[in-house]
C-alpha cells in the first residue's frame, strides 16, 4: 500500500493514470499527451508498473501500457473504511465538529469580564447501580479518575476531599501522552461546599489559565435519586467569574462534561456494582 500511494503520489503520473484509464496506450502517445519527454514518461511509468497499477507488453517497436484498476479498487476500499471511521454517527469528528461551532459562538460572545455569569447547563443521565454504589464515583479520587475526563484525554492528578471545605484539584493530559513529555492539558482547582453521601454533592471547580489565573467558576451540583434499581442522576452546572479568555472553556462544558458522563454510565455498566458499608467502599 505505501508503494502505491508514493506512486499515485506524483502529478505526473497520476496524469498518465488518468490517460491510461480511458484506454490503453504506447508511451510515445502518453509523452505527447502528458506534455513530457518520452524518457520521463517512460521512468514514470516504470514506477507505476511496479507498483502494479499499470502492465506493459511490447507490440512491435512499441511498448503499450495499460491500467490495471484491482489496486486502485483496494485503494478506495481502504480510503472508504478510514472515511467511514471518521464520519461515523457521535465519533470524534463529529464531536470535534461541534466543538468548533461552539467555539466560534462563545468566542463571539466574550466581549468583556462576566460575560458567561449566570449561564447554566443541565445534565441528566440514568446510571445502572443504586445511588450507594454510584456514590464513591463521583467522591473518591481513584473511581473518578475513571470517567471524569472524556476518552481523549487521561487523569494525571485528580484530587477530592468530599467534605465541606475540601479541596478539588483536577489536571489532564493527551490520552497518547504515556510518558507525560507533552503540555498540561488543563487544570482546575476548587472546594466542597455540600455533601448528603447517597443524595446531593455540590463544589465549585475553576480552570486555569496558561498564567495561572482563573479562567471562570464553576458551581456544580449533582442530585442522586433511587430509579428502579439504578439511580436517576441530575447535574447543574452555573458559571460566575468568567473572564474573556474563558471562551475556550465555556465551549466545551457541554460536549465534554457531557461525553464524561456517557463514560460514568459506561463505566458503571461494565460490571455490578455493590456497596460495603463496614468499609464504606465498592465492591
Amino acid at each position: 500500500m505505501d508503494e502505491l500511494l508514493v506512486a499515485l503520489g506524483d502529478p505526473a503520473r497520476w496524469r498518465l493514470v488518468g490517460l491510461l484509464a480511458e484506454r490503453p496506450r504506447a508511451v510515445g502517445v502518453l509523452a505527447r499527451l502528458a506534455g513530457a519527454r518520452q524518457p520521463q514518461t517512460t521512468k514514470h511509468l516504470q514506477t507505476l508498473e511496479r507498483a502494479g497499477i499499470v502492465a506493459s507488453q511490447r507490440s512491435g517497436q512499441r511498448r503499450i501500457y495499460a491500467l490495471r484498476p484491482g489496486p486502485l479498487r483496494e485503494l478506495a476500499d481502504v480510503l472508504g473504511r478510514i472515511a467511514d471511521t471518521a464520519e461515523r454517527a457521535g465519533g470524534p469528528g463529529e464531536t470535534h465538529d461541534r466543538y468548533g461551532r461552539r467555539l466560534e459562538v462563545e468566542r463571539r460572545a466574550a466581549g468583556e469580564a462576566g460575560w458567561a455569569d449566570g449561564r447554566v447547563f443541565g445534565f441528566a443521565r440514568s446510571l445502572p447501580a443504586r445511588p450507594d454504589a454510584v456514590w464513591p464515583y463521583l467522591t473518591e479520587a481513584a473511581l473518578l479518575g475513571r470517567w471524569w475526563v472524556p476518552d481523549d484525554l487521561r487523569v494525571a492528578e485528580l484530587g477530592f476531599e468530599a467534605r465541606p471545605g475540601g479541596r478539588v484539584v483536577l489536571e489532564y493530559r493527551d490520552a497518547e501522552d504515556v510518558d507525560d513529555t507533552g503540555p498540561v492539558v488543563g487544570r482546575a482547582e476548587g472546594v466542597v461546599d455540600e455533601v448528603r453521601p447517597g443524595e446531593h454533592l455540590a463544589y465549585r471547580l475553576s480552570p486555569l489559565l496558561p498564567d495561572g489565573g482563573l479562567a471562570f467558576t464553576s458551581h456544580v451540583e449533582l442530585d442522586l435519586r433511587p430509579d428502579g434499581a439504578g439511580t436517576g442522576l441530575d447535574v447543574r452546572w452555573r458559571i460566575t467569574d468568567s473572564t474573556v479568555e474563558s471562551a475556550d472553556f465555556v465551549a466545551g462544558i457541554e460536549i465534554g462534561f457531557g461525553r464524561s458522563l456517557d463514560k460514568l454510565v459506561a463505566t458503571l455498566a461494565a460490571g455490578a456494582h455493590t456497596f460495603d458499608t463496614d468499609t464504606g467502599s465498592t465492591r
